[in-house]
């Protein structure tokens, strides 16, 4: 039996795809044009970060401000080249991003799978994790480096704004009362220059379906961290920047003449006062206390950022707000996307109930709509609720059905009670007339898929998958996606694989049987070595009532609906239609500015800083809805064009799925080692010590989805144990599924 899974695993290991030899041209063209194209927006990058470090200098900030006057032209003034200088990078690289998403079309996970593991483990910087205990919760050793580099940054800048501003205090011979003063409005005015630049970045990690985000392989659930820690710098930099300035115009005694002015051609000082209230009230209802316990709280007054941009660009004016724009405006471009995707309805194929609490839903999508086994989508249930959005990672393998999409809910809120509540109605108005039409009673709109752009779960051998609670979701697509490509003998490393799942109770079983492993993967131990621990931490004994989870019953309900599939109106959709989208949104922005600048700016005169700033916004906002709006309008009409007929055959498929289901048939099994542990909890360091034994010197990838403590006793472990390895021992890569706003 060793012999045979042994000759299997090689026999996958090797697979190639017999491709004809212009095909292999093909490819190899296309891996020349990735990489010039990733070579050129590293190096743009570079630059663009090289310019924001050194603009603090003296003598750099006056050679800027000389060749931006320079080459200010008729049409678009000072702020153009600004724009151009600060903001035309960001945009360029999104143009070269899609280009390279373009170029690669559907190959780069075959690509990706084709390579072997590679033969001497080694660390890397994005999985190793160095901080676990902190305000950051776990840090790796990339984002550390970036964390400090934005400290320097921060530091740097301040301290050569100081020496500048001193020199140029020392020009003049104040009194010193009037020279404190002096110094003290300065140093509000850097630091608000040096949050400026970090709002440049600010928007980047919060556009879901973004293509940098893409390019990075950075799913939305990581990124939205960074969104975090840049956040709390930007209020930090903008308090202190709105701070300075009530203090110094208090001790002038002008503080309600200062906060009230509008400034002429100058500073609007008025607007900035609105700007910082409405960002100060976002950070506070943002901080985890209050997060936490009232996230409705926190989610409404976000949408604040609408005030806090519009009324920011009205205080900074268009030169300055220029600078910040461009990581705005993409922002702005995945929203009005997001919209547009929202405003269809999806239809629910089914919902089923399992008695431990849990709801699984099968969504329709259509066949063209990618996604990983790693990815999330976000929910929203019309009749619970219109406003509120809920994100749920995805149990199912894109190999399960080419035209659904499952998630499993565990009910635990106020709204996920609500769902359960409302499906139960559902079913006990069938159960009393099977044969009655029932009206359509789950409206579900549906944003994303969103999530890594590569599967780095198939890049591993050997894996390790800790769960807690509900945390087991997305390993359910884990294990599906192993499972089906290893059936089909698709290309795929991973061959050990180890499931650890805590529970507080044995009701929490029957989750297990959501997972068809044996219809899957039949005699799957010959192809994969597959073990799933169970921890059961408030129970010292099984139960009497738990019995067998296979014989579990569930119910069923399949909901009347009119919905469609998903909308492809996402970043993972037609790499073709976004790039027209984005392009056409750019160069909409560029002809509306110069439209308005010939014709009304220099036309009239049009000298107010904060009036211009605010023709800035609305050309930003027009280009996006009109020039994007087309582009959005042909994209759905050429989506609905290609799945007419893939729809019939959809519902066809959905019927007859349906009467199978309704059916009595038998209950699912699973296949593979288990073991239920009851009465005690993970000890990862005995764990992850007796793989280090039996796997040996090898790469393992361990993936945690659960609660902030689960994830940082992992990740302590994975890293004294990275620290202590010797010749022989693996190299533990962590990763973290889990999401948190």
């Amino acid at each position: 039996m060793a012999e045979l899974s042994e000759s299997v695993e090689e026999h996958l290991l090797s697979y190639e795809d017999p491709a004809p030899p212009h095909s292999k041209l093909i490819t190899t063209t296309r891996l020349v044009v990735k990489w010039v194209l990733e070579i050129a927006m590293g190096l743009i990058f570079a630059a663009w970060l090289t310019l924001v470090f050194i603009f603090p200098v003296e003598p750099v900030n006056e050679s800027i401000i000389a060749w931006l006057v320079a080459t200010s032209s008729p049409t678009y003034g000072f702020t153009g080249s600004t724009f151009f200088l600060f903001s035309g990078p960001i945009l360029v690289i999104t143009f070269l991003a899609i280009a390279r998403l373009i170029v690669m079309g559907s190959r780069e996970e075959e690509l990706l799978l084709k390579n072997k593991s590679a033969k001497h483990p080694r660390l890397r910087l994005w999985t190793f994790p160095v901080l676990v205990n902190g305000p950051f919760g776990v840090v790796s050793a990339a984002e550390f480096i970036g964390i400090c580099l934005v400290f320097v940054y921060v530091l740097w800048a301040i301290s050569a704004y100081t020496l500048e501003d001193i020199s140029i205090a020392s020009l003049f011979s104040l009194p010193p009362l009037e020279e404190r003063l002096f110094m003290l409005e300065l140093s509000a005015l850097r630091i608000g220059v040096i949050g400026i630049f970090c709002l440049a970045f600010l928007f980047l990690p919060v556009a879901r379906g973004s293509v940098l985000l893409r390019l990075t392989d950075i799913p939305f659930e990581q990124a939205a961290r960074y969104h975090v820690w840049l956040g709390h710098l930007t209020m930090m930099l903008f308090t202190l920047h709105g701070l300075f300035f009530v203090i110094a115009w208090a001790m002038e005694g002008t503080l309600i003449n200062e906060i009230t002015s509008w400034g002429g051609s100058g500073v609007a000082i008025f607007p900035g006062v609105i700007s910082l209230l409405a960002g100060l009230l976002m950070w506070v209802t943002s901080l985890p206390p209050v997060r936490k316990k009232q996230f409705e709280v926190f989610f409404y007054t976000h949408q604040l950022y609408v005030v806090f941009v519009v009324f920011l660009a009205l205080h900074v004016g268009d030169y300055t707000f220029c600078i910040a724009c461009g990581g705005i405006f993409l922002f702005m471009l995945d929203r009005f996307l997001r919209f547009c995707q929202s405003r269809r309805t999806v239809n629910v194929i089914s919902a089923t109930r399992l008695p431990c609490g849990i709801i699984e839903l099968v969504l329709s999508k259509p066949e063209n709509l990618q996604y990983n086994a790693l990815s999330f989508i976000f929910i929203r249930i019309r009749e619970l609720s219109w406003l509120q959005w809920h994100p749920f990672s995805v149990s199912s393998s894109p190999l399960d059905g080419k035209n659904r999409i499952s998630v499993i809910i565990k009910v635990l809120g106020k709204w996920t009670a609500k769902l359960d509540r409302n499906i139960s109605d559902i079913i006990e108005i069938r159960d009393q007339n099977e044969t009655a039409f029932q009206p359509h009673k789950i409206t579900a709109s549906v944003e994303g898929p969103y999530g890594h752009e590569l599967p780095y779960h198939l890049t591993y051998k050997n894996l390790v998958l800790v769960a807690g609670g509900i945390g087991v979701s997305p390993f359910f697509a884990i294990l599906s996606d192993i499972l089906h490509r290893v059936g089909e003998g698709k290309p795929c490393l991973p061959r050990k694989v180890l499931l650890v799942w805590a529970i507080k109770k044995s009701n929490e079983l029957p989750l297990l049987s959501t997972l068809d492993m044996e219809s899957i993967c039949p005699f799957s131990p010959y192809k994969l070595n597959l073990e799933i621990d169970v921890y059961i931490t408030r129970e010292s004994e099984p139960s009497l009532e738990e019995g067998n989870i296979e014989s579990t019953k569930s119910s069923h309900v399949f909901p009347i609906s009119n919905g469609h599939g998903m909308s492809v109106l996402v970043g993972t959709g037609n790499n073709i239609w976004l790039g027209l989208y984005v392009m056409s949104s750019v160069v909409g922005f560029i002809v509306l500015m110069s439209l308005l600048n010939i014709f009304y700016i220099n036309h009239f005169y049009i000298t107010n800083s904060w009036y211009r700033g605010l023709l800035f916004v609305v050309c930003m906002l027009v280009s996006v809805i009109v020039f994007g709006g087309l582009v959005v309008f042909l994209w759905s009409c050429w989506e609905k064009h290609m799945s007419a007929v893939d729809k019939s055959e959809h519902r066809k498929r959905n019927v007859q799925t349906a009467s199978v289901i309704q059916s009595d048939s038998p209950q699912r099994k699973s296949v593979g080692s288990r073991r239920v542990l009851y009465g005690s909890r993970p000890n990862f360091q005995e764990i992850l010590g007796s793989l280090s034994d039996l796997w040996g010197h090898v790469d393992i990838g361990v993936i945690v989805c659960g609660p902030a403590t689960l994830e940082a006793s992992v990740a302590k472990e994975c890293r004294s144990r990275n620290l202590k390895r010797g010749s022989d021992s693996p190299i533990f890569h962590f990763h973290s599924h889990t999401f948190d706003l």
